[in-house]
C-alpha cells in the first residue's frame, strides 16, 4: 500500500516536524514526509527537513499582496509533491476559506492546549492563570476558525502548583511529539472518520494518556 504522503508547514523550530521525520523513518510507519514548507526565510526546521532529504520549501508570506495568493503559491508547492495531507505543525499563519476549498478535510494541527479551552497564543500561562489541574494537547482538523476543528486526540498533562509557563511548555510538548505521529498513523490507516463536527477513531490501539472519541 502507499504510504500517504505529508505536506509540513512551519514557521519556526520544527520541534514536532522533527518527531514526524523520526516517525516517518520506521519503515512500518504508513506515511511519509513529501515536503516541508516555511513562511519564514531562516526557520530551523527548513534545515531539519534538509538534513533528512526532504524537499523544504520557503515561501515568505510577506512578499504577496493578499492572503489568497500566498495560499495559492502553498498549494502549488503541495500539489507539486503530491501531498494528501497538509500537517502544520508551528505554522503561525491564519489560513483562509478559500484555502479549504482545495483542502476540504485534507489539514490537521497540532495545538498545545486540550481544545476547545485556550485557542491562540500564550495557552500555558493562560492556564496556569485560570488555576487549570490540567492541560495538554490536541491534534485536530482545521477550520476557518482559529484553532476549531474536529479532534482527533488529545493528551492531558497535569498542572502542577508551581508550574510557571515554561516548565508547562516542556511537558505538554513531549505529548504533541508523541501524539502527533499517532494521529497521522490512524488517519493514514483509515481509522479516522469524520461525523459532523467530531471525528471518530475506530478500532485503533490507544496509548495511555490518549483520550479519542472511540468508535461504537
Amino acid at each position: 500500500m502507499a504510504r500517504l504522503r505529508l505536506g509540513v508547514m512551519i514557521s519556526g523550530r520544527g520541534s514536532n516536524l522533527q518527531a514526524l521525520i523520526d516517525a516517518c523513518q520506521g519503515l512500518a510507519f504508513p506515511a511519509e514526509i513529501a515536503c516541508v514548507v516555511s513562511n519564514v526565510r531562516g526557520a530551523q526546521g527548513i534545515e531539519r527537513a534538509r538534513a533528512a532529504g526532504i524537499p523544504g520549501v520557503v515561501v515568505p508570506h510577506k512578499g504577496y499582496p493578499d492572503r489568497q495568493s500566498f495560499e495559492a503559491d502553498l498549494t502549488r508547492v503541495h500539489f507539486a509533491h503530491g501531498v494528501d495531507l497538509v500537517c502544520n505543525a508551528g505554522f503561525m499563519r491564519i489560513l483562509t476559506p478559500s484555502f479549504f476549498d482545495t483542502w476540504a478535510d485534507r489539514v490537521i494541527n497540532i495545538h498545545p492546549s486540550l481544545l476547545p479551552a485556550f485557542p491562540g497564543l500564550r495557552t500555558h500561562e493562560r492556564a496556569i492563570a485560570a488555576g487549570c489541574r490540567f492541560s495538554g494537547c490536541t491534534v485536530h482538523f482545521v477550520r476557518p476558525e482559529v484553532d476549531a476543528g474536529p479532534i482527533i486526540v488529545q493528551a492531558a498533562v497535569p498542572v502542577r502548583p508551581d508550574d510557571t509557563p515554561e516548565a508547562l511548555a516542556g511537558r505538554v510538548l513531549a505529548e504533541e511529539h508523541r501524539i502527533y505521529p499517532l494521529a497521522i498513523r490512524w488517519l493514514a490507516e483509515g481509522r479516522v472518520q469524520l461525523d459532523g463536527t467530531r471525528a471518530i477513531v475506530a478500532e485503533a490501539e490507544v496509548p495511555a494518556g490518549a483520550l479519542i472519541n472511540p468508535a461504537g
